[in-house]
């Protein structure tokens, strides 16, 4: 009985623990990606893929997980930190905002599948703008007291950093989700192969044009998103909206197109409104379909199952009454 008990405890407790290796090895690796977009100090960037990865983690598998979150912080923030107190408080700020992220979301009766407008705006508003206000809060804070950055850039630096954990949610956590229940497509038209790469393409094309170009052309990628919530649902809208947001963020960081001329704060400012305009649009217009969709589905299944009720009660008589006689006419004569 005793090493069956001890083959249960290690068979429950090393699948935890293969999980939290795994969340912090995701976490690394989006880090080292968000990185390669540094603004300020080599360690505050506008796209934070790994608070997507948190909070996606976290969704799916449970709050035990959060010990891989704070690993994976550690390992990307050990280095590049100034001290070892700023960097125990920039982790400890980095765990907390996902997990307040997911208590949020829970609270709200969130679902994975975002089938709903109100996952989707539970996920805009609660899991992204809201609960990263505590990593950007922390973490500018921490460098600000410990000496790595001057007190007038704690604005413009708490803007970078809101704006990349927050994007981190908006755009990897929807992707990350569809990414899950995706399966091989069988039995798929010609042509509707054809059009999803002519919208990844359009999309590609326009958002560089949108973003690079002088005037202020960023209104043209809205089209394409509602283009891609409506053809293709979630699916669609969060792989546009992605590729909509990296390339608005790389011209932010290169000072081109319509950010070009401002300050740090103006850029992220005029960013975090674009990205979290196109993100809510995606999201919520790919929700609503999608609820569109599967209520027409459910009221389809209950008239056929009445239809069947109906022809299985009375099968003779559901026919020779139909159409059923208005109110005011008189049954017909049968002979």
């Amino acid at each position: 009985m005793a090493a069956v008990a001890g083959d249960d405890w290690i068979r429950r407790y090393g699948a935890t623990g293969l999980r939290i290796v795994a969340v912090a090895a995701t976490y690394y690796a989006g880090a080292r990606v968000g990185l390669l977009q540094e603004l300020v100090r080599g360690q505050v960037t506008p796209l934070w893929p790994p608070t997507g990865i948190a909070v996606t983690c976290l969704l799916l598998l449970g709050l035990r997980t959060w010990p891989g979150i704070t690993l994976g912080a550690l390992a990307i923030n050990a280095p590049i930190g100034p001290t070892v107190p700023a960097v125990a408080a920039i982790v400890a700020g980095n765990t907390l905002a996902p997990v307040c992220s997911y208590l949020l979301l829970r609270r709200m009766g969130f679902r994975t599948e975002l089938n709903r407008l109100r996952d989707a705006l539970s996920l805009v508003f609660l899991g992204a703008l809201a609960g990263m206000l505590i990593s950007s809060t922390v973490g500018t804070g921490v460098l600000v007291l410990e000496g790595g950055l001057p007190a007038d850039e704690f604005w413009s630096t708490w803007s970078v950093w809101w704006t990349g954990d927050a994007m981190g949610v908006l755009v990897v956590t929807p992707l990350l989700l569809v990414l899950r229940r995706a399966r091989v497509p069988r039995h798929i038209p010609l042509y509707r192969w054809a059009e999803v790469a002519l919208l990844v393409l359009s999309t590609t094309v326009v958002a560089l044009v949108a973003t690079h170009s002088v005037g202020s052309l960023l209104f043209l990628v809205f089209p394409f998103l509602i283009w891609a919530a409506l053809r293709f649902q979630l699916a669609g809208a969060a792989t546009c909206a992605l590729i909509v947001s990296v390339i608005a963020i790389q011209a932010t960081a290169a000072g081109v197109g319509p950010f070009a001329g401002h300050t740090l704060l103006a850029r992220m400012v005029t960013l975090q409104a674009f990205n979290g305009s196109t993100a809510l649009t995606a999201l919520l217009l790919s929700a609503i379909i999608t609820e569109r969709n599967r209520t027409r589905q459910q009221i389809e299944q209950i008239c056929t199952q009445l239809a069947e009720v109906v022809v299985r009660l009375a099968p003779g008589e559901a026919l020779r009454q139909w159409p059923p006689p208005r109110q005011g006419d008189h049954p017909p004569d049968h002979p």
